[in-house]
């Protein structure tokens, strides 16, 4: 049973069998959830863009873009979210951190009764490079890639360090050890992905504070018996967290059905999109820095242009939505439905230190209803 207060607040957690051992109001309302699950709306910690829009050409003339991308994020079941920019040049990362800068501060501050529309809320920003290994770049741009030092990491960051909430980077390519305590000194959750390194220099960094891994497969060296890399070391180190994007391309559903039972669901592993600018548009070529993507079927892939062939092209992302990773756990029979559930909208919160179901609005719930003959999951808002 969850307890709602007036104000429409989560207030308490309790067994059902608790229910009839208090005395309710007359007047107190019931919703029956009807053997459905409820749960927060979803948090996605890698998330590239959205209708069209790449956030890494966020710029102050551009920030209205946010709260449209913010509703439609709503309408996909999405509470929260890290705008995710991945490697650019140092004065695009830093227009586009001063602008999620700006409007969060702006939307902290705004009127809620002069605009109701419910939206995700930005709680930050994820850099995915540049301090990335140039051997797992994937389709980073090589020319923008910088050595891993704490004055590089000065300089991207300039003064919006406090925005910045998850950076990517590669721990092979810092000699002196001194990045990762200096970026967790600033409150910035590691994550080591695009990167070569060996399980004992992975073991290393989450030793000196890293604590997530990026894309979980994507842009690492494999798994091996003899020689377990980044992933194997994450997936054995104590609280360290793995991203994973489960649409059945980045990662096939065996890998998948491996790395979660060895990470113990949603103990170990979070989902996210890494959904690209194309989120909400059709199928189709579209611009990408000075280059294309191609999607098809929701797998975005980067193509130098219009002439190369698709099987060519590098693997860049995904436009489908956080939630339809955890529908596709389901169908799979990976996952059981609140495993599931769970891997999108308590795992991520926990990754990053952000709390539970208590106090927060109702109008946050998502209540979940699986097809016992098609084994189809779907949601909807609660409220």
């Amino acid at each position: 049973m969850l307890a709602v207060d007036e104000a429409g607040i989560i207030q308490e957690v309790c067994p059902m069998d608790a229910v009839f051992k208090r005395i309710c109001p007359p007047d107190l309302q019931v919703l029956d959830a009807a053997g459905d699950w409820v749960s927060l709306g979803g948090v996605d910690l890698q998330i590239n863009g959205a209708l069209g829009f790449a956030f890494p050409d966020l710029e102050s003339k551009e920030i209205e873009i946010l709260p449209k991308i913010c509703q439609f994020l709503w309408n996909q079941g999405v509470d929260a979210f890290l705008p995710t920019l991945v490697t650019t040049s140092l004065d695009k990362f830093r227009r586009s951190l001063s602008t999620v800068a700006d409007y969060i501060r702006s939307a902290k501050t705004a009127d809620p009764a002069i605009n109701k529309t419910k939206k995700a809320e930005i709680i930050g920003v994820h850099l995915e490079g540049p301090f990335l290994n140039p051997q797992k770049r994937g389709a980073h741009p090589v020319e923008f890639l910088l050595p891993l030092t704490i004055e590089n990491v000065k300089q991207v960051l300039g003064d919006c360090a406090e925005v910045v909430k998850i950076i990517t980077l590669a721990p092979e390519l810092d000699s002196t050890g001194e990045v990762i305590p200096y970026l967790q000194s600033l409150g910035i959750a590691v994550s080591l992905g695009h990167s070569q390194a060996t399980a004992e220099q992975a073991q290393q960094a989450f030793a000196s504070g890293a604590s997530m891994v990026t894309h979980a497969f994507n842009a690492m060296p494999s798994l091996h018996h003899r020689e377990p890399g980044l992933l194997g070391a994450a997936i054995v180190y104590p609280g360290v967290k793995c991203g994973l994007i489960a649409d059945g391309k980045h990662v096939s559903p065996t890998m998948i059905d491996f790395l979660l039972r060895a990470g113990s669901y949603e103990t170990g592993i979070f989902l996210v999109s890494d959904a690209l600018a194309p989120l909400g548009l059709p199928d189709g070529v579209y611009p990408w820095d000075s280059r294309q993507i191609e999607v098809r079927k929701g797998t975005a892939w980067v193509r130098l242009d219009y002439h190369t062939p698709l099987e060519s092209a590098t693997l860049a992302g995904t436009t489908l939505p956080l939630l339809a990773g955890v529908q596709n756990l389901v169908k799979w029979g990976i996952c059981e439905p609140e495993s599931a559930i769970a891997l999108a909208t308590e795992s991520p919160r926990k990754a990053i230190g952000l709390s539970g179901i208590i106090g927060k609005p109702a109008t946050q719930l998502l209540r979940w209803n699986l097809n016992a003959a098609t084994k189809e999951l779907t949601w909807h808002r609660l409220f």
